[in-house]
């Protein structure tokens, strides 16, 4: 049968089956695919085929075989810096939840989701939360954000789950598509999750008044049917760092849509857009046709893959 995984807690995978059944399975054997190297040989979002697993439990599935993916996103693995782990797959979009105040989420960590998602050609949606506590200081920061992404090309949403407004827009951005929920713990995914999955009631934790951090609530990925708006979302855990993953330095700058526009018009193609000359990322940083923010980004972005080999 094909089915589509739901959760993955480790061994153990929830599937849903295309008629609607819900099983819990596991592994047949070793699943080695396209030479990923990855903590986790099945993601969140991957399409399966299941069997029922020979003189097992009764019901117990076996998962027999896994499809072609058409995209995933991974992150550095905890546990192992030189592997990566699939956080999901199959997506047609990233939702990226960020806050400015309690807690506040860095520009930087914002970036680098960007270009994880730039890197697998997944289209990334901000949505800045909790706008009902923003004062001046912070919505004049979030206009400069908005302005900034915007120019860029990504779609930037302000949202107040407490006030129940820019809900129903970002309704719109999730109709017909499987899109991947994430940003740091605190930033009200799983609130959402509530307000947009009928009877989900998810725990929800605020943040730790000693670091200022959000608590972690999410243990696992974990994919949601939005029936009314013919979609799913997949929650992942809260991260607090993003590394990234098997990008190259001479990459880097093609994962900035506002830089790849301009490529073509450096003196050198093996630009790195720091002090070479007859660079067109300097001469539009000047002009100012490009934010200085992004590009500060991108520098440390650049310095942090510095000492890695390609």
């Amino acid at each position: 049968m094909r089915a589509r995984v739901y959760k993955s807690t480790g061994s153990w995978y929830t599937v849903k089956t295309v008629e609607g059944d819900i099983y819990t399975a596991r592994i047949k054997g070793i699943f080695k695919i396209d030479g990923i190297t990855s903590t986790n040989p099945i993601a969140v979002g991957d399409w399966v085929n299941i069997d029922l697993e020979e003189g097992g439990e009764e019901g117990g599935m076996m998962i027999t075989g896994i499809g072609e993916r058409n995209n995933y996103i991974n992150r550095q693995s905890p546990s192992n810096k030189y592997q990566h782990h699939i956080i999901a797959s199959n997506l047609d979009q990233s939702l990226l939840i960020v806050t400015l105040k309690d807690p506040k989420t860095s520009q930087g960590f914002i970036d680098r989701f960007l270009v994880a998602g730039e890197s697998y050609h997944i289209p990334s949606v901000i949505i800045f939360n909790k706008g009902d506590i923003y004062r001046t200081k912070e919505m004049d920061l979030f206009k400069e954000r908005k302005e900034m992404y915007e120019a860029a090309g990504y779609k930037v949403i302000l949202m107040s789950l407490e006030k129940k407004t820019g809900l129903e827009e970002v309704e719109e951005v999730l109709r017909n598509k499987t899109s991947l929920l994430s940003g740091h713990s605190g930033v009200g995914k799983s609130t959402f999750i509530n307000a947009v999955v009928p009877g989900s009631e998810l725990k929800t934790q605020g943040v730790s008044g000693w670091s200022g951090k959000g608590i972690h609530t999410t243990t696992f990925a974990e994919m949601y049917d939005l029936p009314l708006l013919n979609a799913h979302i997949i929650d992942t855990p809260g991260i607090r760092e993003f590394g990234l993953v098997d990008i190259s330095r001479q990459e880097l700058s093609h994962y900035f849509p506002e830089m790849r526009a301009r490529l073509n018009d450096c003196q050198f193609n093996n630009c790195l857009h720091i002090n070479e000359p007859g660079c067109a990322i300097k001469k539009a940083l000047e002009e100012g046709k490009l934010s200085l923010d992004r590009y500060v980004s991108y520098g440390m972005m650049l310095n942090s893959i510095e000492e890695k080999s390609y």
